[in-house]
């Protein structure tokens, strides 16, 4: 399995418009080869914002933060996140970013659930210093993947998964963190408020 790094990406639409999603960056092999540098792809689902805007404007900013707060948000909703101009791509880069690369899209892969998005990094920057590894913050994370995917699995494994990860939060989590969790927890009971229940 190829490695994956969950970022915050950027795109633009066709009309200007700075999107904000929580996405995995899935490790391209093609940068491995020739000493082409890295390279990256992007899988949206069909349909999504984020895959419109890469059709629309074939660039993207992948920022590297370590706020777990930014991915709960902007899975829950909120993403009026501060950004600024890319450097070298028509793109918005996350202020909370600890660091950030400039993607440019090199060509598609076609499929009727998630087109990848092969990409080259055109420029890459850093900002801040990693202040090390937070147990909670990773909880959050996992959380949130959860959280995108509760159509697709079972209410048992969620809660399961759940109950595991909130140790980390209650023993590690600082305001953050707990902001965060609070906010996840919220949109999961609301799923399942109003999801139908088994056997009905």
């Amino acid at each position: 399995m190829p490695m994956i790094r969950e970022t915050i990406v950027t795109t633009i639409s066709a009309g200007g418009e700075v999107h904000i999603a929580p996405l995995g960056l899935i490790a391209d092999p093609a940068g491995d080869e020739g000493g082409e540098g890295d390279r990256w792809i992007i899988a949206p689902f069909r349909p999504s914002t984020t895959l419109d805007n890469l059709r629309a404007n074939p660039y993207a900013v992948a920022n590297f933060t370590d706020d777990a707060l930014v991915f709960a948000s902007c899975l829950t909703g909120n993403r009026d996140w501060p950004t600024r101009p890319a450097s070298r791509v028509p793109g918005r880069v996350l202020d909370a970013a600890l660091a950030h690369a400039e993607l440019k899209v090199s060509h598609v892969e076609e499929d009727e659930q998630r087109p990848r998005f092969h990409c080259e990094v055109v420029f890459e920057a850093n900002h801040a210093p990693f202040q090390g590894f937070n147990r909670a913050k990773a909880a959050v994370i996992e959380a949130a993947i959860l959280a995108s995917r509760l159509h697709m699995l079972p209410r048992e494994k969620i809660e399961r998964e759940l109950g595991y990860l909130q140790i980390a939060v209650e023993k590690t989590a600082g305001p953050r963190e707990h902001e965060a969790w609070r906010l996840i927890v919220e949109k999961i009971e609301e799923h399942f408020k109003h999801a139908p229940k088994a056997g009905a």
